[in-house]
């Protein structure tokens, strides 16, 4: 099995062959993605391949860059606005900003120009009925419009069309008579859920997908062919489960999100591996820290995710929230002569000063490499050469009257503080207390500045995972094949009703089987979006029972709706009725998954460091901090290392602080605690 990440700074690439886990690195390409992907490839080997799972944030950087290509959007007359307004709700560092605008509003960046939303003369009811015939004449009109602008997809969201498609369906055929054969999604088949907006959103999103990976994805075919590969191709979603090619690529808004979800899969395999189930992950690369939790094994999952503030894409994803703290992070001068830490990035492009590619400020990676935990002969498996004097030079041009000594110590404060700061704030967000916690450190930079959030957030321990710089790849070795279905009809849960939706799940189970294998191993998982009757917002994930629904099912349904909404809320209002919103049906298919080898406990060899350095700028002290330095790759079950040291391999560092001590477990996990 082979499986691949593609980040904004790197492309991971893991294999797992004969029991040993291979890795390789390699820099992303913004013109050309694929091309990594490939390299990566080529260099591990694909013959013998029967798996190969991609996850990757082409798509998003797309949407965050706007290179998107132009499309168009019909919707109900008098709606054509809706994708501007969102849902007119403004983050809180902005309510009172009397210059903030939707970063995807018509005065910003749109993702659709106004002129290319165009309105359609129909109108469903909100219970199916047909209030106003569609108009082709007027529809074929408007088609027109859209052709002669040159657009290269379509996207249609009809108001109501989720309870009847009828008039987006025949729009489909007018697209293909008008416009031509082009990509064209329609709400009522992409997402047909309540909500308008979210759903119209996630229908552009759908489309522009289709049109950028139809091309990635023929190219990234074609070049595994080349390569000998003949196996099955996966891509990851949002919430890092993994489904064919070919299925994927009819809802591809679904892949739209996937790289930082399959980290958190691999923290919960591992964890599940290691007898941890409840877990803070925080996957610190190039540019951002993505932070996660899982609680009793299980990551928490949303029905909906946001690409930016408001720009809704209704697909089921990993809760991950992200700050602006990296190994590119940039080190500034504020206002104030205060200094300060991202969130800009110095990317992989120029990248760090020390990288000698034109970058001029200094970064996080500057700030360890004069420190003395990056090695700069060993960095990144000594494939990239670092210049501790470029990292100098850019540190000594920093507009600031503080010393050198004071301005590195400084920026290596900061950037743990803004980690631990952001694990805090994920941490009390969730409801959990991280002292119950332990601290999954991964991703190139993680090991190298997260153990010191231990100083600052007191979680229960930091874990290192093997290959912690291709951890999120080792995810997609972690994840399930899975599908699924929703559909939404507004239903207090009677006796009445049992019928109705009997048939929903019925009709959802039954399209899923039609595109499984008949000899594959399957469990259907059943479950509900709900709320109490007059409430706004549902509960999501209330489980429903197998089988026929009927008075006791629905009873059931009601009881466990109650429980699921005590559980997240702390309340319970047995006397109120419960409204079912959205009705899902997963399908998990059985899947292989990684295996990690144990390693063996020290015999009679001493544990032995391979050399020692020289920590500077740590701490108030002028002499430095003497720390041993121990190849992770020597290192056995049981060992015990005492900080300060650094543990160095090929693609990351562990910094293993004063006052702390690391325990190797029995699969090479470091498990860092304070002494």
């Amino acid at each position: 099995m082979i499986a691949v990440d593609v980040g904004g700074t790197f492309t991971d690439v893991v294999a797992l062959q004969d029991g040993e886990i291979r890795t390789a690195k390699v820099s992303t390409s913004y013109t050309e993605v694929y091309g990594p992907v490939l390299e990566g490839a080529a260099t591990l080997g694909v013959e013998n391949t029967e798996v190969f799972n991609h996850a990757s944030t082409h798509g998003l950087n797309a949407v965050i860059t706007r290179r998107l290509p132009k499309i168009g959007f019909l919707t109900t007359e008098g709606h054509r606005d809706i994708l501007d307004m969102g849902r007119v709700w403004r983050p809180a560092s902005a309510i009172l900003d009397p210059r903030w605008r939707r970063s995807f509003g018509d005065a910003a960046r749109p993702l659709v120009e106004r002129y290319l939303r165009r309105g359609i003369s129909e109108r469903i009811t909100a219970h199916g009925g047909v209030l106003f015939e569609l108009d082709e004449a007027q529809a074929r009109a408007e088609l027109e419009v859209l052709r002669r602008c040159g657009v290269t997809g379509v996207a249609i969201c009809l108001i109501n069309a989720y309870v009847n498609p009828a008039h987006e369906l025949r729009l489909r055929e007018l697209v293909r008579e008008v416009v031509g054969d082009v990509p064209c999604s329609i709400s009522s088949e992409v997402s047909p859920l309540a909500k308008e907006y979210a759903r119209a959103s996630t229908t552009v999103v759908d489309t522009l997908m289709k049109i950028i990976y139809s091309d990635y994805t023929a190219k990234l075919e074609k070049g595994l062919a080349d390569l000998g590969f003949t196996g099955q191709l996966n891509f990851a979603d949002c919430a890092a489960t993994l489904v064919p090619s070919d299925r994927a690529m009819e809802q591809p808004f679904r892949i739209v999100f996937s790289g930082p979800a399959a980290g958190t899969v691999a923290c919960a395999h591992f964890g599940a591996l290691i007898g941890e189930r409840d877990l803070l992950c925080a996957d610190v690369g190039g540019t951002s820290c993505d932070i996660s939790v899982v609680t009793a094994g299980e990551p928490f999952v949303n029905t909906t995710f946001e690409l930016e503030h408001d720009l809704v894409v209704n697909a089921l994803a990993n809760d991950i929230s992200s700050i602006g703290a990296g190994g590119g992070s940039i080190v500034a001068i504020g206002s104030a002569g205060e200094v300060k830490v991202g969130p800009d990035s110095a990317g992989a492009d120029p990248g760090p000063a020390c990288y000698g590619r034109g970058g001029t400020q200094p970064t996080t990676t500057d700030t360890c490499l004069m420190i003395g935990i990056i090695d700069p002969e060993r960095f990144a498996g000594g494939k990239v050469d670092l210049d501790p004097a470029l990292a100098k030079q850019a540190f000594e041009s920093l507009d600031s009257e503080f010393t050198l000594a004071q301005r590195v110590r400084y920026a290596y404060e900061m950037a743990v503080n803004n980690m631990a700061e952001g694990v805090f704030n994920i941490a009390i967000k969730n409801g959990v207390d991280p002292r119950d916690y332990s601290l999954v450190a991964y991703g190139a930079a993680g090991p190298m500045l997260l153990p010191a959030v231990l100083d600052t957030v007191h979680c229960k321990q930091v874990i290192v995972p093997p290959n912690p710089g291709l951890f999120s790849a080792l995810g997609l070795l972690s994840a399930d094949q899975v599908f699924t279905v929703n559909r939404s009809a507004y239903l207090v849960l009677t006796p009445e009703v049992a019928p109705e939706i009997d048939a929903l799940f019925a009709e959802m189970e039954a399209r899923l089987r039609e595109g499984l294998d008949g000899g594959t191993r399957v469990t259907f998982h059943r479950s509900m979006d709900a709320h109490l009757v007059g409430q706004s917002w549902e509960t999501p994930f209330v489980p429903v029972p197998d089988g026929t629904i009927d008075d006791t099912a629905i009873a059931t349904m009601i009881g466990a709706f109650h429980d699921t909404y005590e559980g997240r809320s702390g309340n319970r209002f047995e006397m109120l009725p419960v409204e079912g919103v959205t009705f899902r049906v997963r399908a998990v298919l059985d899947t292989p998954k990684v295996t990690y080898p144990e390693l063996p406990v020290r015999g009679d060899e001493p544990l032995a460091p391979v050399r020692t350095t020289v920590l500077r700028y740590l701490g108030d002290g002028e002499t430095g901090q003497e720390a041993a330095v121990y190849d992770r790759a020597a290192l056995r079950s049981g060992d015990v290392l005492e900080g300060p040291a650094i543990v160095d391999e090929g693609l990351s560092t562990t910094h293993i602080g004063a006052g702390q001590r690391a325990s190797v477990g029995r699969y090479g996990e470091l498990i860092i605690r304070r002494k």
